[in-house]
């Protein structure tokens, strides 16, 4: 358990310029010290180093981003030298379980969930902490290991997921089925909400510029709580997404739609922070976002395709061609979404719609319409339509920020639906592999149940150890 706690300490302090933190250096402490007698100062510096892990592999060019944009046909991934985002995400009957691609986006939220039960288990102990510091504490950490239970289980599906409930890094946890991950982040939701709701007024540590305006135990609660109604239309659990979406910090006034209200992992270029490479000239649009948008009054092109692409010059490899690429993170800098009002509103129309209240989920969907592309409000949506004119406003809002085209087809069931570039080389995938480390730990563990300590190193790639060589991560 001393690898995590050691990189926690290191990030959060390597941090602090790009995002306003505060962070005592925890270098020259003893990590026993650091488990065994926790501080206020210490789990507050921990808790900020779970807020700064949770972007690791979110904004690179094999980074959630980028890689569910090429599988969701949002994207390409156009790098001279290295292929594989082609031939493997689009091209390829199957996805490796061991590469940088199809076996990666595992380790670093299973490393970050280990980090964040040292932290749940180390609060329990402080001396120097209030009450409402600590529920504070608890309610952000549950809110950040549901954001990365969340992730894992958007690449694995129906495979399922690890949910890492043992303190001892040699125990192999069992990995569970779909409903189970879910049902496990929705608890640790509902816990978090508790939590928050006597966390007092204020965190006992900064949450930094990409949570402005949420930086506060009862403000963090709304994003908690936004990040639940996103949970919660995963499931089709839409009372309970109406319950969420209400508690959110969701607004739709005409006046002041305030679509970019959110949350957003941050980054920065200072000395030691980690840079958004979301940048790079390396990510080009697919050819179906301009050719798939409709047109202004005035005849230029949905703006949200006006806001977030550029021309550019013409790229094509392994015969795929793009002319355009991404303006949505035009600096190093630039944060990345965790969840924004305009998604919120989309959601409430998904839940309108489901439970029966079309004339509402028509008016949500038109106020996107309106205030985001810039288009006329539909009316001649119906109960048979509205489902293809929600998908369709759920790719244009949230163009290259989560993965949202893939997750969205798979789970109203059209995977198939996807543009095919060339017919029958392409292909669509459902979920990524489980990656070879995590597969090759059970065999292990199936041939040879009591090899104690060998065992044991085999299972960290799952449980997310520093000490496990990162098969299949970036």
């Amino acid at each position: 358990m001393r690898a995590p706690i050691i990189a926690l300490a290191a990030v959060a302090v390597a941090a602090v310029s790009a995002c306003d933190l505060d962070i005592p250096d925890l270098n020259d402490e003893s990590i026993d010290e650091l488990i065994d007698k926790p501080t206020k100062a210490k789990v507050s510096a921990a808790s900020t180093g779970l807020l700064i892990a949770s972007r690791e592999d979110i904004a690179i060019a094999t980074g959630y981003v980028a890689v569910l944009g090429v599988l969701g046909r949002e994207s390409y991934l156009f790098e001279p030298s290295e292929p594989r985002g082609i031939i493997e995400l689009l091209e390829s009957k199957v996805l490796s379980h061991g590469s940088s691609y199809g076996g990666a986006l595992w380790v670093p939220p299973y490393r970050n969930l280990r980090n964040a039960n040292i932290v749940l288990a180390a609060v329990d102990r402080v001396a120097d902490m209030t009450a409402e510091e600590k529920e504070a504490v608890r309610g952000f950490t549950k809110t950040i290991a549901a954001m990365e239970y969340l992730r894992i289980i958007n690449t694995r599906d129906e495979l399922g997921a690890v949910i890492q409930v043992s303190a001892d890094p040699r125990v192999l946890d069992p990995i569970v089925s779909k409903a189970q991950v879910f049902a496990h982040i929705d608890t640790l939701l509902t816990e978090a909400r508790a939590h928050l709701t006597a966390g007092g007024a204020n965190f006992p540590f900064s949450l930094g510029g990409g949570f402005k305006g949420f930086d506060k135990p009862m403000t963090f609660l709304k994003a908690s709580q936004a990040l639940k109604a996103r949970v919660d239309c995963y499931r089709k659990d839409y009372a309970a997404a109406a319950a969420s979406i209400a508690a959110s910090f969701i607004v739709s006034d005409p006046m002041s739609p305030q679509l970019d209200l959110g949350v957003f992992h941050a980054y920065g270029t200072g000395t030691g922070d980690r840079v958004n490479r979301l940048v790079e000239p390396l990510h080009f649009v697919h050819p179906s976002i301009s050719l798939g948008a409709e047109k202004q009054a005035s005849g230029a092109l949905d703006a949200r395709v006006v806001r977030k692409v550029k021309p550019a010059m013409p790229r094509t490899v392994r015969m795929l061609t793009s002319d355009q690429q991404f303006t949505l993170y035009s600096t190093p800098s630039s944060p990345v979404p965790i969840i924004r009002n305009e998604e919120l509103i989309l959601l409430r129309a998904e839940v309108r719609m489901s439970t029966g209240d079309l004339p509402g989920a028509i008016a949500d969907l038109n106020f996107v319409r309106v205030h985001s592309g810039g288009l006329a409000p539909r009316t001649d949506l119906t109960m048979s339509n509205f489902v293809d004119e929600l998908l369709k406003q759920r790719v244009y809002s949230l163009l290259f920020e989560g993965g949202h085209r893939w997750i969205d087809a798979r789970r109203f069931g059209r995977l198939q639906m996807l543009p095919i570039d060339r017919p029958n080389e392409h292909f669509v995938h459902a979920a990524m592999p489980i990656p070879i480390a995590e597969k090759d730990a059970r065999k292990i563990k199936e041939a040879a149940p009591d090899a104690g300590a060998d065992a044991g190193a085999g299972s960290d790639a799952g449980t997310g150890s520093d000490a496990t060589p990162d098969a299949g991560t970036d």
